[in-house]
Protein backbone atom coordinates (compact mmCIF):
# COMPACT_ATOMS: atom_id res chain seq x y z
CA UNK A 1 0.00 0.00 0.00
CA UNK A 2 2.74 2.12 1.12
CA UNK A 3 4.61 1.71 -2.52
CA UNK A 4 1.22 2.52 -4.27
CA UNK A 5 1.03 5.77 -2.77
CA UNK A 6 4.52 7.15 -2.87
CA UNK A 7 3.82 6.54 -6.49
CA UNK A 8 1.07 8.42 -7.11
CA UNK A 9 2.36 12.19 -6.29
CA UNK A 10 5.72 11.70 -8.77
CA UNK A 11 3.05 10.54 -11.72
CA UNK A 12 0.60 13.10 -10.58
CA UNK A 13 3.90 15.70 -11.30
CA UNK A 14 4.89 13.77 -14.25
CA UNK A 15 1.08 13.87 -15.95
CA UNK A 16 0.75 17.44 -14.95
CA UNK A 17 3.80 18.76 -16.23
CA UNK A 18 3.01 16.87 -19.37
CA UNK A 19 -0.12 18.01 -20.06
CA UNK A 20 1.10 22.10 -19.91
CA UNK A 21 3.60 21.00 -22.10
CA UNK A 22 1.10 20.06 -24.88
CA UNK A 23 -1.69 22.89 -24.11
CA UNK A 24 1.61 25.54 -24.92
CA UNK A 25 1.17 26.56 -28.47
CA UNK A 26 5.14 26.52 -30.52
CA UNK A 27 6.08 29.90 -30.81
CA UNK A 28 5.25 31.07 -34.21
CA UNK A 29 8.70 32.42 -35.98
CA UNK A 30 8.44 35.57 -37.90
CA UNK A 31 8.51 36.07 -41.63
CA UNK A 32 10.23 38.31 -44.07
CA UNK A 33 12.36 39.59 -41.61
CA UNK A 34 14.68 41.14 -43.63
CA UNK A 35 17.05 43.31 -41.44
CA UNK A 36 15.94 41.84 -38.06
CA UNK A 37 18.15 38.73 -37.00
CA UNK A 38 15.99 35.40 -38.20
CA UNK A 39 16.37 33.84 -34.89
CA UNK A 40 15.13 36.97 -33.07
CA UNK A 41 12.47 35.82 -30.07
CA UNK A 42 9.00 36.89 -30.33
CA UNK A 43 9.38 38.79 -27.37
CA UNK A 44 12.24 40.82 -28.64
CA UNK A 45 10.89 41.28 -31.75
CA UNK A 46 7.78 42.78 -29.70
CA UNK A 47 9.89 44.74 -28.07
CA UNK A 48 11.32 46.12 -31.00
CA UNK A 49 7.94 46.64 -32.28
CA UNK A 50 7.10 48.72 -29.58
CA UNK A 51 10.24 51.10 -29.43
CA UNK A 52 8.81 51.62 -32.82
CA UNK A 53 5.34 52.64 -32.22
CA UNK A 54 7.22 54.92 -29.05
CA UNK A 55 9.91 56.53 -30.87
CA UNK A 56 7.75 57.54 -34.44
CA UNK A 57 3.99 57.92 -32.27
CA UNK A 58 2.45 55.42 -34.48
CA UNK A 59 0.45 52.61 -34.36
CA UNK A 60 1.08 49.41 -36.07
CA UNK A 61 -0.78 49.45 -39.37
CA UNK A 62 1.71 52.32 -40.34
CA UNK A 63 4.23 50.14 -41.64
CA UNK A 64 2.43 46.80 -42.15
CA UNK A 65 -1.03 46.39 -44.21
CA UNK A 66 -4.05 45.27 -43.33
CA UNK A 67 -4.88 41.44 -44.52
CA UNK A 68 -6.65 41.07 -48.04
CA UNK A 69 -8.86 37.85 -45.79
CA UNK A 70 -9.53 39.58 -42.43
CA UNK A 71 -9.31 43.46 -42.82
CA UNK A 72 -9.17 43.64 -39.21
CA UNK A 73 -5.37 42.28 -39.18
CA UNK A 74 -2.67 42.65 -40.29
CA UNK A 75 -0.59 41.20 -42.49
CA UNK A 76 2.74 41.51 -40.77
CA UNK A 77 4.76 39.73 -43.63
CA UNK A 78 3.52 41.72 -46.14
CA UNK A 79 5.75 44.95 -48.21
CA UNK A 80 2.84 46.46 -49.83
CA UNK A 81 3.10 49.81 -47.79
CA UNK A 82 6.45 51.90 -48.26
CA UNK A 83 6.76 52.60 -44.52
CA UNK A 84 7.87 49.17 -43.96
CA UNK A 85 11.05 49.55 -46.57
CA UNK A 86 11.69 52.71 -45.10
CA UNK A 87 11.84 51.45 -41.66
CA UNK A 88 14.07 48.78 -42.64
CA UNK A 89 16.74 51.55 -44.52
CA UNK A 90 15.81 53.71 -41.08
CA UNK A 91 17.32 50.56 -38.96
CA UNK A 92 20.21 50.01 -41.74
CA UNK A 93 21.23 53.36 -41.06
CA UNK A 94 21.13 53.60 -37.61
CA UNK A 95 23.03 50.30 -37.26
CA UNK A 96 25.51 51.26 -39.58
CA UNK A 97 25.79 54.66 -37.39
CA UNK A 98 26.21 52.94 -33.64
CA UNK A 99 28.59 50.34 -35.63
CA UNK A 100 31.11 53.17 -37.21
CA UNK A 101 31.01 55.39 -34.36
CA UNK A 102 29.64 53.67 -31.34
CA UNK A 103 32.13 50.94 -31.62
CA UNK A 104 32.70 50.38 -27.76
CA UNK A 105 28.80 50.14 -27.59
CA UNK A 106 27.83 46.42 -26.49
CA UNK A 107 26.70 44.68 -23.74
CA UNK A 108 28.04 41.93 -21.52
CA UNK A 109 27.28 39.05 -24.47
CA UNK A 110 28.73 41.07 -27.26
CA UNK A 111 25.28 42.38 -28.66
CA UNK A 112 25.75 45.75 -30.26
CA UNK A 113 23.50 48.48 -27.53
CA UNK A 114 21.67 51.28 -29.67
CA UNK A 115 23.24 54.78 -29.24
CA UNK A 116 21.45 56.05 -32.00
CA UNK A 117 17.61 55.09 -32.06
CA UNK A 118 14.42 55.84 -33.89
CA UNK A 119 13.91 58.37 -31.15
CA UNK A 120 16.92 60.14 -31.58
CA UNK A 121 15.61 61.85 -34.30
CA UNK A 122 12.11 61.37 -34.30
CA UNK A 123 11.34 62.35 -31.03
CA UNK A 124 7.70 60.59 -31.04
CA UNK A 125 6.85 62.25 -34.25
CA UNK A 126 6.37 60.47 -37.81
CA UNK A 127 8.45 62.41 -39.47
CA UNK A 128 11.81 63.57 -38.42
CA UNK A 129 11.85 67.72 -37.27
CA UNK A 130 14.44 69.02 -38.86
CA UNK A 131 14.43 72.23 -36.61
CA UNK A 132 14.42 72.18 -32.05
CA UNK A 133 11.66 73.33 -30.32
CA UNK A 134 11.49 77.06 -30.58
CA UNK A 135 14.37 76.82 -33.22
CA UNK A 136 14.69 78.63 -36.43
CA UNK A 137 15.92 77.46 -39.90
CA UNK A 138 18.53 80.10 -40.38
CA UNK A 139 20.99 77.68 -38.26
CA UNK A 140 22.48 79.46 -34.72
CA UNK A 141 22.56 82.52 -34.29
CA UNK A 142 26.14 84.27 -33.55
CA UNK A 143 27.67 87.52 -34.37
CA UNK A 144 26.62 88.96 -38.22
CA UNK A 145 29.40 88.39 -40.26
CA UNK A 146 32.10 91.28 -40.90
CA UNK A 147 30.29 94.04 -43.07
CA UNK A 148 26.84 92.70 -42.42
CA UNK A 149 23.67 94.16 -40.70
CA UNK A 150 20.42 94.45 -40.26
CA UNK A 151 19.12 97.95 -41.27
CA UNK A 152 20.41 101.40 -40.16
CA UNK A 153 23.39 101.09 -38.21
CA UNK A 154 23.14 102.56 -34.92
CA UNK A 155 23.50 106.71 -34.01
CA UNK A 156 26.73 107.58 -32.75
CA UNK A 157 27.32 107.71 -29.46
CA UNK A 158 26.22 110.99 -27.36
CA UNK A 159 29.21 113.55 -26.72
CA UNK A 160 28.74 114.92 -23.12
Amino acid sequence: MKFKKSLVVPLSLILAVSLCSLSLPPEEKAKNLKVLPKNISHEELMQTMHLFNKSLGVKCDFCHAHSKEDPKKLDFASDVLEEKETARDMMKMTMRINKKFFKSGKDENGKQIMTVTCYSCHNGQKEPVATPPGGNEKGPQGPPPPGAHDGPPPPPPANH
